[in-house]
C-alpha cells in the first residue's frame, strides 16, 4: 500500500511539472488538460483523476513550480558562509533569465486576480520569500555584516524591487536589462544596509 501511495504521489508531481511546462510555453488560457497529458505521458482521464478540474491543476502547477524554486533557493542560500555571501546569491538567482520561473510566477499573480485560492498561495509565497530576506539581514546585523536598517522593511522593499524589475526584464523592456536589475538592487541593499559592496564577500 505504501508503495502504490508513494508512486501515486510521484506520478502527480510529474503531472504538475508537465503541467508547469506548458503553462510556461503557452500560457494560462492557451493550456489545455490534453496538452499537459501529453507532456506527462499520461491520459488525460488520469490527469482529471488527480487533480478533478482544469482551475485546481492551474493552481497547483503554479504553487509547486513556485515552491520548488523556493526550496532550491533555501538549500543554495544556507550552503553559504556569509549574510552578505547569501544576500547576493539571493539578488542573482532572481534575475531572469537565471531565474527561468518568472513566466509561471507572472501568471500565478495573473490567476490570483480572480482565484481566491490562488490569490491565497501566492501571499503565502510572498510573505515567505520577505521573511528569507529579513532573515538574512537580521544575520547579517547580528555578525556586524549589515547596518541597523529595519530588516522587516528592507525586505518589502527589495521584494518589490526585484519583482517589479523582474517583470520588465521578461517584458524585454529595452532600458531594464538583466544587468542593469543587478546594478538597481545591488545598489539598493548596499544603500540601505551601509555597506561599500553587498557582492563582496569579506569587505565593508
Amino acid at each position: 500500500m505504501a508503495k502504490k501511495a508513494s508512486y501515486s504521489k510521484e506520478r502527480r508531481q510529474e503531472i504538475l511539472q508537465a503541467a508547469a511546462k506548458v503553462i510556461a510555453a503557452r500560457g494560462l488560457c492557451e493550456t489545455r488538460i490534453v496538452d499537459v497529458a501529453k507532456q506527462a505521458g499520461a491520459s488525460a482521464a488520469l490527469v482529471m483523476y488527480y487533480f478533478e478540474s482544469k482551475d485546481r491543476l492551474l493552481t497547483e502547477a503554479l504553487t509547486f513550480s513556485e515552491e520548488r524554486f523556493y526550496l532550491e533557493a533555501f538549500n543554495q542560500l544556507t550552503a553559504l558562509p556569509s549574510a552578505r555571501e547569501q544576500l547576493t546569491h539571493l539578488i542573482e538567482s532572481s534575475i531572469p533569465p537565471e531565474a527561468d520561473d518568472w513566466p509561471l510566477w507572472i501568471e500565478l499573480w495573473s490567476r490570483g486576480l480572480r482565484d481566491q485560492e490562488a490569490a491565497k498561495k501566492r501571499s503565502a509565497l510572498d510573505r515567505r520569500w520577505r521573511w528569507t530576506i529579513a532573515d538574512i539581514v537580521r544575520t547579517g546585523q547580528r555578525n556586524g555584516e549589515f547596518g541597523g536598517a529595519d530588516a522587516d522593511d528592507f525586505s518589502l522593499r527589495l521584494a518589490s524591487l526585484i519583482d517589479g524589475l523582474a517583470l520588465q526584464v521578461v517584458l524585454e523592456d529595452e532600458e531594464v536589462t538583466a544587468e542593469k536589475m543587478r546594478s538597481v538592487c545591488m545598489d539598493f541593499a548596499r544603500r540601505e544596509l551601509g555597506v561599500e559592496e553587498v557582492d563582496k564577500a569579506g569587505t565593508g
